[in-house]
């Protein structure tokens, strides 16, 4: 019997689909499904809505709840962490101070000012979960959610033995948009995708075996698919390679969509969801999330706690599947560069497609980028590469640095404007990153 770990199982919509999906495997239908969080009352409900699919699909599974996150972890086989570190009262500077400064971020998730900050309060508590994965389970698979994923990733793989990839939905996304523009079913399409999370690059899209561009390129003369993704197709149009993740967060990580109030008027309006304003309604949404979810759970176990029992499309089922046996499984993972892509750094989080199966993630080789699409990518790299390096040595001068280097930042600021934004966001987040003896630099 296998045993899967979730740490950070009160990420509810998150846990409840990976159970769901997990016990659709005869060779998982009778695992056991170890729940940890650091939130009781959250514990509670994960705890109750996988027995509640355990019972209503009749799974010889077993479900377990703990506050204790070695016990939820010994002796596992696979490891998934849903964790969040701190709540919206504290990730809302990572938005709010370089707004003030005028870099202009949206989700502030993965890169830039916002996405280093929120690594640098996620990486040792990430690093604390593998250095109890290598004690209690140490042949375990740790299959990451939290982001930002490329540098939590490399932290983890740069300091830990852990096998440890990072799952996003941007490539597989992606793939399915694309295939939708060009009215291709999804199973005659065929691609490689390589790059780094949220930065990755489809260097071969075909259909039939055939090399569909064309027709996505003929696609952008439609306005509705034009202005569906109005910052990724300009890319498009440009770079010539079609890039992942959406246009509110791709709109971020370069030097041409968010640095003056006419672009982000032109290319972060229509189709985008993401605009100047957009920041006031996703701080009073989560806001109103953590006011209101104990009730709305509440009522969906008034309910019935309604939910189906078809496998959905998270991929980690299909990993976990293969690892303990089951078939073979090729999905876009986030792994060190071990010479996959020969024109980004060696040992860089990357992500490239892996085979997944009973030896664990076997990543495999891509080659290089188009010169053009590397450029952009090696940017983001090199910004993330000293972000790590600044965390893990707890050097604030080295994270100052980082934030110089990101491009938007870079395009709208000063080198003294940086500084000054980057002490002010390290004083705000000073409780939050014991690491740092000092934060002056």
């Amino acid at each position: 019997m296998a045993k899967i770990a979730f740490i950070g199982a009160g990420s509810l919509g998150f846990t409840r689909g990976l159970v769901r999906d997990i016990l659709t495997f005869p060779l998982l239908r009778d695992a056991t499904i170890s729940l940890m969080d650091i939130d009781p009352e959250r514990l509670d409900f994960a705890y109750r809505a996988c027995t509640s699919i355990v019972e209503r699909g009749h799974y010889p599974a077993k479900v377990e709840a703990t506050l204790d996150r070695a016990a939820a972890l010994k002796g596992a086989d696979a490891v998934l962490c849903t964790i969040l570190c701190g709540d919206v009262r504290v990730w809302q500077h990572d938005i709010l101070i370089p707004m003030k400064y005028g870099v202009n971020t949206n989700v502030g998730d993965t890169r830039g000012p916002s996405g280093i900050f929120r690594a640098l309060r996620t990486i040792p508590v990430m690093l604390d979960i593998c250095r109890d994965i290598e004690r209690h389970c140490p042949n375990a698979l740790l299959l990451n959610y939290t982001n930002p994923m490329a540098m939590l990733c490399r932290a983890m793989q740069r300091e830990t033995k852990v096998q440890v990839s990072g799952l996003c939905h941007s490539v597989q996304g992606t793939a399915a948009m694309l295939a939708e523009w060009i009215g291709a079913p999804m199973d005659e399409i065929t691609y490689v995708c390589a790059g780094i999370n949220h930065l990755s690059w489809f260097i071969e899209y075909a259909w039939k075996g055939r090399d569909a561009y064309p027709l996505i390129r003929k696609a952008m003369n439609r306005r509705k698919v034009l202005n569906t993704e109005q910052v990724r197709n300009e890319m498009f149009l440009h770079l010539d390679y079609y890039v992942t993740e959406s246009s509110g967060h791709n709109s971020e990580y370069n030097w041409w969509f968010r640095k003056r109030p006419e672009l982000l008027d032109k290319y972060c309006t229509t189709g985008t969801g993401w605009n100047p304003g957009h920041y006031a309604y996703i701080l009073d949404e989560y806001r109103r999330r953590e006011r209101t979810w104990k009730g709305e759970v509440r009522q969906w176990f008034a309910e019935g706690a309604p939910f189906p029992l078809e496998r959905g499309q998270e991929y980690a089922s299909k990993i976990i599947n293969a690892r303990m046996g089951g078939d073979p499984y090729k999905f876009n993972g986030n792994v060190p560069n071990t010479g996959l892509v020969t024109n980004l750094p060696q040992d860089a989080c990357v992500e490239v497609p892996v085979l997944a199966d009973r030896r664990g993630l076997n990543p495999i080789y891509v080659g290089a980028l188009p010169p053009q699409c590397a450029a952009l990518t090696n940017a983001a790299i090199a910004s993330e590469e000293m972000a790590v390096e600044g965390c893990l040595t707890g050097d604030p001068k080295r994270v100052f640095q980082a934030i110089a280097y990101d491009p938007l930042t870079a395009a709208v600021l000063s080198l003294a404007e940086i500084k000054r934004m980057v002490a002010e966001m390290f004083r705000r987040n000073k409780a939050c990153l014991p690491q740092f003896k000092t934060i002056a630099f």
